[in-house]
């Protein structure tokens, strides 16, 4: 048997060697991380459909901040406990390829210092996220204005997703809005709690204000007594009083509290009662 031929045999039987032994830990890692990835995305889906399947069941035609919470907690922790265990298989499969981990302290000491810079950024969303959840400024089916950091014009939308390092929001034209939470400078929850529907009435400013205030008093009367519209107030709309005068024409504002991600709904219905009753008394307007 030639030299070349005993070195390629002892090449093939040490590669059989490893691969029955690291070789074959690293696939079993591989594959089990890819296991535990899909049961812990299962469990995350299984939570959040059953907080929307109860809330679906139940009465309430807004989601409790609790049940918001807890949608978003729920993303969150699936997103941490997967990047904790990513990282650790990588480090178990590099373990088995041969590089000495210890030996690895110094340089790595070097490269991130290096690449601390670059880093600052994601250290600084993941902080970020971090309070945005602990806080609980906003949850999932929230609907927020968020003030982004070199940008002149706001995010608005329905969140959609919630983790650590970024926030997703739908927006009414149906648009997905990544956000990354260290860039975020102001949220505006559109949705917590309760909302108001305010809306802007102008007349002529020739117009008896006492009688505008009666009429916009009976459709506010009229609307709460309204099933429908009853179901989203939380109390009777009133009226503000004259809020802007020009010399053609005068704004009075009407407004009223919602249930949380109600008041556009609310507002449109109300501008279509507003401005019905005024025609009717022969008064021209644009609300």
């Amino acid at each position: 048997m030639s030299t070349s031929s005993t070195l390629a045999a002892g090449t093939g039987a040490d590669f059989g060697n490893w691969f029955r032994s690291s070789g074959l830990e690293i696939v079993l890692l591989i594959v089990g991380a890819m296991l535990f990835s899909r049961a812990a995305t299962f469990v995350r889906d299984r939570i959040t459909r059953n907080i929307d399947a109860s809330f679906r069941s139940s009465d309430s035609l807004v989601r409790t901040e609790a049940a918001k919470h807890r949608h978003a907690l729920a993303q969150v922790i699936t997103w941490v406990v997967l990047s904790i265990v990513y990282f650790l298989v990588a480090l178990e499969v590099l373990q088995r390829l041969g590089f000495q981990l210890t030996g690895l302290v110094a340089p790595a000491a070097v490269l991130g210092a290096a690449i601390g810079f670059g880093a600052q950024r994601i250290v600084q969303d993941l902080l970020a996220g971090f309070f945005l959840i602990t806080e609980r400024q906003y949850g999932f089916g929230d609907v927020v204005r968020i003030a982004i950091l070199g940008s002149a014009v706001d995010a608005e939308g329905t969140v959609e997703d919630v983790t650590l390092r970024v926030t997703t929001l739908r927006s009414v034209d149906g648009e997905v809005i990544t956000i990354p939470n260290g860039q975020i400078v102001k949220v505006t929850n559109l949705s917590k709690d309760w909302a108001r529907a305010a809306i802007d009435v102008p007349v002529p400013a020739t117009a008896d204000i006492n009688k505008i205030n009666e009429i916009l008093h009976e459709v506010g009367a009229k609307a709460f007594a309204d099933r429908k519209l009853k179901s989203l107030l939380l109390d009777e709309p009133s009226v503000m009083g004259v809020e802007d005068l020009t010399v053609d024409q005068m704004n009075i504002k009407m407004v009223a509290r919602t249930l949380p991600g109600k008041q556009f709904d609310v507002g449109r219905e109300l501008r279509v009662r507003v401005a019905a009753a005024l025609r009717r008394e022969g008064l021209s307007e644009t609300t």
